[in-house]
């Protein structure tokens, strides 16, 4: 199984940027992950844009699981049944987006399979990049049975 990642905008601030790269290197022992970052739109261009260039990097065969507000809340626990249950399946790619600033296009949420909700706290992009990438790690080590989770 492969995780893509595809967020819009770069994550600039070094702090947030060495959680990320924690959080991957300890995801990538469990499962290949790729990270393809989508240049932000500006205020003229609108989320339309912004939601091609999002669809143009998804594979046609990828789940695609969709960081929504209004996506199903579930708990680290369910977010582990989630990927086993995607894994028994035999999906092969999970993508995981978050959009933009002023969220997605309905074209994106229409592609998406899966809608996950983080929180109902609103998080800044580079927060959420962490809190994803921690919480599948989470996952899988629930999954595995090691002692990180507790």
């Amino acid at each position: 199984m492969k995780f893509r990642f595809v967020w819009v905008g770069k994550t600039k601030d070094k702090s947030w940027l060495a959680l990320q790269d924690e959080y991957l290197r300890r995801l990538s022992h469990f499962v290949n992950c790729e990270i393809v970052e989508v240049r932000d739109a500006p205020p003229h261009e609108g989320k339309e844009i912004e939601g091609n260039r999002i669809l143009e990097k998804l594979n046609q065969s990828s789940f695609v699981c969709l960081l929504d507000v209004e996506g199903k809340a579930i708990s680290s626990h369910g977010v582990a049944k989630e990927i086993e249950k995607w894994q028994n399946a035999g999906t092969k790619e999970i993508a995981f987006v978050i959009g933009g600033a002023d969220g997605v296009s309905a074209k994106v949420a229409e592609r998406a399979n899966f809608r996950l909700s983080l929180s109902f706290l609103t998080f800044t992009h580079e927060m959420a990049r962490v809190v994803l990438l921690e919480q599948l790690y989470r996952a899988f080590t629930i999954i595995k049975g090691f002692p990180y989770q507790k």
